[in-house]
């Protein structure tokens, strides 16, 4: 079925929009989420993730206040194997500036919630949204409670035996993210009143679904490069090791094993997926131009088209610089503000959909 919209519908005048103030809401938990992300990024990138050896919802808020409590949770982080392997070497003063990130983090995912239930709860009582609605956005508050939970569960993992986070841990809880990310983004775009023309046929929807699912896919990929610190080495672009297809690929046995713990081969893995995303984005662009242009919804295509280009550069200047902070968060940010563009992509196809029903 092929949809289309006329312009001229957007003429329409509309009641009092009640969900604008869930709207802006929704659009800032996405911010949230984000900054988030980005800071979580920071935590992982300076080794900050298992500085808290505890998890206390409500009195972990409350950092260290003087020089006993600093040092009894200073004697807590030696007890494990990243303290005792790599890091002998800290004082107190250096454990307090990896300790910042980590409680921060923490403390944004407390406040994440406060900023969700509350607004939640006085948009129920105003009768703002239906249970129909209600019911999903309460299913959002769970997922974003879960994450919180998956962050401990990651890291736990790094308390006995490892030197830093499980990488398939990390990647569970980067990729939860990035679903509620999307989430928060695709509810509130199809809750706006207004009209999108341009046509919109099934294989929209589908072209557009499997390009957000290999950014999702290219964020977990991400994470396994970070979980394992696959981009301190092999820093040359376009070839690895000399090669296009750098030799040592499979060398572990079994050879699933590879696909997550080799370096060579996980890093291979992200820069192939890269290049899939590239390459099928621009196929889209190209095929949308043939069938009548980027009007209205498909208006999209062209701006993740330079997003994605934007991305590959920052991913290519992260690897050459051996992972240099700003730039790898940059890249993370960059990832989920791309799934973010193609789920409003979805959305505004939806509407169209929507308004010719």
């Amino acid at each position: 079925m092929t949809s289309t919209h006329s312009p001229a519908l957007s003429q329409t005048s509309y009641p009092a929009d009640r969900l604008r103030p869930v709207r802006i809401w929704l659009y800032v938990m996405a911010a949230f989420v984000l900054l988030m992300v980005v800071v979580g990024g920071i935590t992982r990138l300076t080794e900050s993730g298992l500085s808290i050896t505890s998890w206390k919802p409500i009195s972990g808020i409350i950092p260290p206040l003087n020089d006993a409590q600093w040092l009894a949770e200073f004697d807590a982080y030696k007890q494990i194997p990243q303290y005792q392997v790599n890091n002998t070497w800290m004082s107190v003063d250096d454990f307090k500036m990896i300790f910042f990130w980590e409680w921060f983090h923490r403390l944004l995912g407390r406040f994440l919630g406060v900023l969700f239930i509350v607004p939640f709860l006085i948009f129920l009582a105003q009768k703002r949204f239906t249970a129909q609605l209600a019911w999903p956005l309460f299913g959002l508050f769970l997922l974003g409670g879960f994450q919180g939970v998956l962050g401990w569960w990651m890291v736990s993992s790094g308390l006995t035996e490892l030197t830093s986070v499980s990488q398939y841990r990390l990647a569970a809880h980067l990729t939860a993210a990035a679903i509620l990310f999307i989430a928060l983004v695709y509810v509130p775009r199809t809750l706006h009143p207004g009209h999108i023309g341009g046509t919109v046929k099934p294989v929209h929807f589908w072209t557009a679904g499997a390009f957000v699912a290999l950014v999702i896919l290219q964020i977990a990929a991400g994470a396994f490069v970070a979980g394992i610190d696959a981009g301190m080495g092999h820093n040359t672009w376009p070839l690895m090791d000399g090669a296009l297809i750098p030799s040592g690929l499979g060398r572990m046995d079994p050879l699933w094993r590879n696909f997550f713990e080799n370096s060579l081969t996980v890093q291979f893995i992200h820069r192939c997926i890269a290049y899939g995303i590239v390459l099928y984005l621009g196929v889209l662009i190209w095929l949308q131009a043939g069938r009548g242009g980027f009007a209205g919804a498909n208006a999209w295509l062209p701006r993740l088209g330079v997003m994605v280009l934007l991305q590959v550069c920052l991913g290519i200047a992260t690897l050459l610089t051996m992972v240099q902070i700003d730039l790898a968060v940059a890249h993370q940010a960059m990832a989920f503000l791309l799934a973010g563009a193609g789920t409003l992509y979805i959305a505004d196809l939806t509407r169209v959909n929507r308004a010719v029903s």
